[in-house]
């Protein structure tokens, strides 16, 4: 190795190589942005239509087809889905990862203004936003107050905190919770109305023509000139009293005639408590792509500027807070690579028992470390849990190469070279297999790298900074820690008391393994058996094991998601999300307990229980929430469950189950199959609270009007249908001015004069020769129910079951029994699909196998390269399965399942065992160039070997305990890497040791691989003429 043998001869240059590494290293790290995840978010665009006073099968029908059917032809669409609500459409488009979302905006923009005039006349403006429709907001600031109203606390976040919030960088937009807005509340009485002979539309043109606001120009003179304004706008209670509405026989009937007049609230349809306190709520939502760690360290850092603008006895604290997860677990993975360093340093000293000596290989761990962080900035990778895991088993593989250097270097100067000398001989033996090693690693994960998805994402920034640590650590051991050794390693001649148990311990374990050998070389059908019973474990280990997209972690909250009966009152839902209020303070685990009622419809309500933090609690949120189910269940008139949020990025609100159904039939048929589908699963043990998002049981009442009578009476329809309007559903007729701001003029029957269905026939319309007509003679009422939101999946009209898991039912088993219960129960005419984890967890389980064989036949063609021969490399592949037995019981012990995690670990750990083979086929190699048989150059070699290769396993195993043994925030999932790399390399080593050896036996062939060396012209005798 020519690189190496400069570096010894010139240390200077070797220092300034490394040093260079970590500068760079260092300048890219202050770079390098830190998230919880690598950018796996797909773009996403979300159109929400209003159209007020609209039913959901109008909605349906005349709203989201024309614009679903215009939105579909764009390119790169992955999922369209729909949810057709009374009064609103929200259409969410979910793009292919590749997908840029500024683009992905402009093209739903574009489709959207093509169709706009094929859109009912009244509809609101389509609101195109880049994020999904009802998504979570990453953090929830709370707004409580003693002494103001809750009109009051409105006014203010709406004027001084939204606008502030708005400006933060990857906000998409702050939805405000539990809000009371200002209006004009002007609220007629149907009976004193009929009796001055006034309809409602009159009430409407009075105030119409009576609050104007017109521009009255100016008076000049030759000297002066002024502005005129007429102030012909109404803006106090006591000037909208005082309109007149029509004057009879000398008396003004004005409007406090017939209503009664307030500044009130202009809707109540949602409110907030945070532990037990009435509220007002803002939370900020993310655009899809933002970072949330981002988000909440900029809204908690405008925090105090905020509360100080806000008016003594108001106060502002965080309710919930997403990213406090996020960077809880980033911090405890810094903590797991300082514990992994301070191990493999005592692994190294125990074996080399020389300071000096273990300080060598010590040196390339921060060297490597930091030299990865410039190819992550180079690859525009971010600081995030799976990088951050990638460098944890960095350490552990850094220091092998530098150890097979410095154990090979310190065998020579053992028999008697000078340190100078054992350096350049040393290094010139190793480096070929340094290189091979070094080589195979990053071709293991190249094939990560093309993995398809959002999988795919998560594996490349994993999988290219391990690489890019592992080939730094090659350089290093190449350059720096032989010139180390050159300079620092001495031949001991007086060894101490633990030098020489420990030397005496090495020997004999070396002599008893050599013999062990030759006794397995005697006997090699042993061999063969151990492969075959690994070969059928491994098989066998894979089949059973559970399988999922990533284990559940503990995030430190827990969700609920509550819906009360269709058609209930939001007083209704809040007087329940209270009873789960006083459920969640019960437990001392939690510190803050939010809930929202009305959140997205007046039936439904959502609550945050936090947990305090994870060193003062013993109870999982799993637990908790298992403790919690029982007790929600118990509630009488509501469904409530608990969610531990999933993890890799899914939707808070994302249950693991989501199945969907799709087909052109009705609405009815739809909600026959599903519950059909619902009533299976709920004999399924392994399912928690299944259920569906189509509810045929909205109550509504139907209004006809008896066009001929309407005719004989001289009343248009339209004048029938804005009547009951303005008096049921409240119109704004006009709008008044407070501070600057202008606020709506509601019209509306007073509430306790729309009560009952009966209340409609009290309304009066006028007729021909001003007679005042009863509505109940031009109308029939009937009560019906109506679906409360109608889904459309890819255009087709879709219901979407959902479901918790049990603790021990794993979501392959789940999305089996699915498949199997739709073959069996669905006719022809109805698919499934699926949505959310399901989706996510089917789409990666097929590459994954594909990319293990990848890997395997990376490493084996570029092993055939190095050593210039496909039998060699086929050996050392043969410990594979090996491992993979040892990597498959340790999951099974720990109680993990095959996930993104666990599967990430199986592909390293291919690469980290054929390393071991690497070692002793490349010296049985070199010996056999030297002229030993085969049998026993084999033995030789291997018993050469023992040392390195008991270090690195022991450097790699206790570098990968700490994850093993993780506890805190995000634990869950560096658990299952870790114990696949502990349980793969200390049994996979141990039976590689025998298995190697014994199959090079086998197919070595007569001759050594390596370069022909035939030289390229005959040589000519000398003499010859």
């Amino acid at each position: 190795m020519r690189i190496s043998e400069v570096s010894i001869r010139r240390p200077v240059l070797a220092t300034v190589m490394s040093l260079l590494l970590v500068l760079v290293g260092l300048v890219s790290y202050t770079g390098l942005q830190v998230r919880e995840y690598p950018r796996i978010d797909e773009p996403v665009v979300n159109v929400s239509t209003r159209l007020t006073g609209a039913s959901s099968e109008v909605i349906e029908s005349t709203v989201t087809k024309p614009l679903e059917d215009s939105i579909a032809g764009i390119d790169g669409v992955q999922i369209l889905t729909s949810v057709s609500r009374a009064e609103q459409s929200q259409i969410t488009v979910r793009f292919k990862l590749e997908k840029n979302p500024e683009d992905a905006a402009a093209d739903v923009r574009d489709r959207v203004s093509r169709v706009r005039g094929r859109l009912p006349d009244a509809v609101d403006e389509p609101v195109i936003a880049k994020v999904e429709a009802d998504s979570t907001p990453t953090i929830w600031l709370a707004y409580t107050s003693q002494t103001l109203s809750p009109l009051e606390i409105t006014d203010i976040i709406n004027r001084i905190v939204k606008p502030r919030l708005q400006t933060v960088p990857g906000v998409a937009e702050v939805r405000v919770n539990g809000d009371r807005t200002f209006a004009m509340r002007i609220w007629l009485d149907p009976d004193r109305l009929a009796a001055y002979r006034l309809t409602v539309q009159d009430v409407e043109d009075a105030l119409r023509r009576q609050n104007l606001e017109v521009p009255a120009g100016r008076i000049e003179s030759q000297q002066r000139e002024f502005s005129v304004t007429a102030r012909t706008d109404l803006n106090t209670v006591e000037q909208f009293l005082a309109v007149s509405l029509k004057v009879v026989n000398g008396y003004t009937v004005r409007i406090k005639d017939v209503a009664r007049v307030e500044q009130a609230a202009a809707a109540e349809r949602s409110s907030v408590r945070l532990n037990g306190v009435p509220s007002i709520s803002t939370g900020v939502i993310r655009n899809a792509t933002a970072n949330p760690l981002e988000i909440s360290a900029a809204v908690r850092e405008i925090l105090p500027q905020i509360q100080q603008d806000l008016p003594p006895g108001l106060t502002v604290q965080v309710a919930n807070d997403n990213a406090v997860f996020i960077d809880r677990s980033v911090k405890s993975v810094y903590t797991t690579i300082s514990e992994a360093v301070v191990l493999v340093a005592l692994v190294v000293f125990v074996f080399l028992r020389h300071l000096r000596a273990s300080v060598i290989p010590l040196v390339t761990i921060p060297v490597s470390l930091i030299g990865a962080f410039s190819v992550m900035a180079l690859a525009g990778f971010t600081i995030n849990t799976l990088t951050l895991l990638a460098l944890v088993l960095a350490i552990g593989l850094v220091v092998d190469d530098a150890i097979v250097v410095l154990e090979n270097i310190f065998r020579h100067i053992e028999e008697g070279l000078t340190p100078f000398q054992a350096a350049l001989k040393g290094v010139k033996e190793i480096g070929f297999a340094v290189v091979a090693m070094t080589m195979t690693l990053a071709a293991v994960f190249a094939p990560l790298a093309f993995t398809p998805g959002r999988t795919g994402r998560l594996f490349a920034e994993f999988a290219l900074t391990l690489a890019g640590a592992v080939i730094v650590s090659g350089f290093v051991a190449l350059t720096l820690t032989p010139m180390m050794c050159s300079k620092l390693l001495r031949h001991n001649p007086e060894p101490n008391r633990f030098d020489r148990l420990m030397e005496s311990a090495l020997d004999r374990l070396t002599a008893r393994y050599a013999a062990a050998l030759r006794w397995v070389q005697a006997h090699r059908w042993v061999v063969l058996l151990v492969m075959l019973v690994s070969g059928a474990g491994s098989a066998w280990l894979y089949g059973t094991a559970k399988s999922e997209l990533a284990p559940l972690e503990d995030r430190g909250v827990i969700f609920a998601n509550v819906n009360a009966p269709d058609g209930a009152t939001l007083e209704y839902t809040a007087r329940y999300l209270r009873a789960i209020e006083a459920i969640g303070r019960e437990h001392p685990e939690f510190d803050r307990v939010f809930v929202v009622a009305g959140n997205p419809t007046v039936s439904q309500g959502i609550s945050f229980m936090r947990t305090v933090d994870w060193d003062q609690r013993r109870k999982t949120t799993q637990q908790l929430s298992r403790e919690l189910l029982p007790k929600f269940q118990a509630l009488p008139g509501v469904s409530a469950f608990p969610i531990a949020p999933p993890s890799l990025g899914q939707g808070f609100r994302e249950r693991a189950v989501n199945f969907v159904i799709v087909s052109s039939e009705s609405y009815e048929n739809l909600s026959r199959v599903s519950q059909a589908m619902v009533a299976e699963m709920a004999k399924n043990p392994g399912f928690v609270q299944p259920d569906t998002d189509l509810r045929l049981n909205k109550p509504e009442i139907f209004m006809e009007v008896d066009r001929e009578r309407a005719a004989d009476a001289g009343v248009s329809v339209d004048q029938v249908a804005r009547t009951v309007e303005t008096m049921l559903g409240g119109r704004a007729v006009t709008r008044y001015k407070r501070n600057a701001d202008q606020y709506d003029v509601l019209v509306q029957t007073a509430g306790s004069g729309r009560t009952t269905p009966e209340d409609i026939d009290k309304l009066f319309v006028r007729g021909r020769n001003e007679t005042m007509v009863p509505l109940s003679s031009l109308v029939k009422v009937r009560e019906a129910v109506s679906p409360r939101e109608l889904n459309h999946f890819n255009q087709r009209r879709s219901v979407s079951i959902t479901a918790n898991l049990a603790p021990d039912y794993a979501l392959g088993e789940a999305l089996q029994f699915m498949d199997a219960t739709a073959a069996r129960l669905l006719e022809p005419g109805y698919a499934t699909e699926l949505n959310g984890m399901s989706r996510e967890f089917r789409a990666s389980s097929g590459a994954l196998g594909l990319v293990f064989v990848l890997a395997l036949l990376f490493i084996f063609l570029v092993l055939s390269a190095q050593f210039e021969s496909f039998v060699d490399p086929f050996v050392i592949l043969l410990a594979v399965p090996l491992s993979m037995v040892g990597a498959l019981l340790a999951l099974k012990y720990a109680g993990g399942t095959l996930n993104v995690y666990s599967q990430i670990g199986l592909v390293t750990l291919v690469g980290l065992i054929t390393k071991h083979g690497i070692l002793i086929v490349e010296f049985s190699n070199q010996l056999r160039q030297q002229g030993r048989s085969t049998a026993d150059a084999v033995v030789e070699a291997a018993a050469l070997r023992l040392r390195p290769i008991l270090m690195t396993t022991g450097a790699m195993v206790l570098g990968a305990l700490p994850l093993a043994l993780a506890t805190g925030a995000g634990a869950e999932s560096r658990q299952q890497i870790g114990w696949v790399i502990v349980g793969g390399m200390s049994l996979g080593t141990l039976l590689t040791l025998f298995v190697v050896p014994t199959v090079y036996t086998l197919f070595a062939r007569g001759r050594v691989p390596g370069e022909i060396d035939t030289p390229a012209e005959p040589q000519v005798a000398a003499g010859a003429h």
